[in-house]
């Protein structure tokens, strides 16, 4: 698996600059917490790039994720790769049972949410904490697509304390901070 090939997939299949950036957003998550966790950050790196790439044109569940994954299959990803992202979608019911299926599934919402938190500020990520974002997470119509839900559980199936793992969030994207318009 190679990130430029897996980007030229990515864009191939979404147009959205919104979406785009939120799989960058992903993708950076993912590579902090392989660095954290022992996992490869190019494969977890990659995973969270594709998490979404077919969300675009296949919206609605069951078709996203599961023609994404056969998308990836012929393409050759490999099965952890593609049972992960399956994961990330939880009507699929399939086991988050890797550490970057964990992952996967904890960064997803969170980087939408964190993502909308700093569109409204000032200064953007670079002085976001996560006391601000769980502020925003009690505000229903605030990022009202963003399943509150799914980031606790998430944190809690990857075993790191809801703080932290916003906090951890946070500081995964300020280096790309720039590339995600924030």
């Amino acid at each position: 698996m190679d990130r430029e090939q897996a980007k030229e997939l990515l864009f191939k299949y979404t147009g959205s600059d919104s979406l785009r950036k939120h799989a960058f957003a992903v993708e950076a998550a993912m590579r902090a917490y392989a660095d954290r966790l022992g996992g490869d950050r190019e494969v977890w790196g990659i995973t969270g790039l594709l998490h979404d790439f077919d969300y675009e044109k296949y919206p609605e569940y069951p078709d996203h994720p599961m023609k994404g994954s056969e998308i990836l299959r012929e393409q050759g990803y490999a099965e952890d790769v593609r049972t992960a992202i399956l994961g990330h979608v939880p009507a699929a019911n399939v086991p988050r049972d890797t550490p970057m299926a964990k992952a996967l599934f904890a960064c997803d919402e969170l980087c939408g949410l964190v993502t909308a938190c700093a569109l409204v500020r000032p200064n953007k990520l670079a002085d976001l904490e996560a006391s601000s974002v769980k502020k925003k997470m009690k505000d229903k119509a605030f990022a009202r697509g963003v399943n509150r839900e799914d980031i606790v559980k998430g944190a809690a199936e990857l075993g790191v304390e809801l703080t932290e793992h916003i906090s951890f969030v946070i500081a995964a994207l300020r280096p790309i901070a720039a590339d995600l318009g924030l």
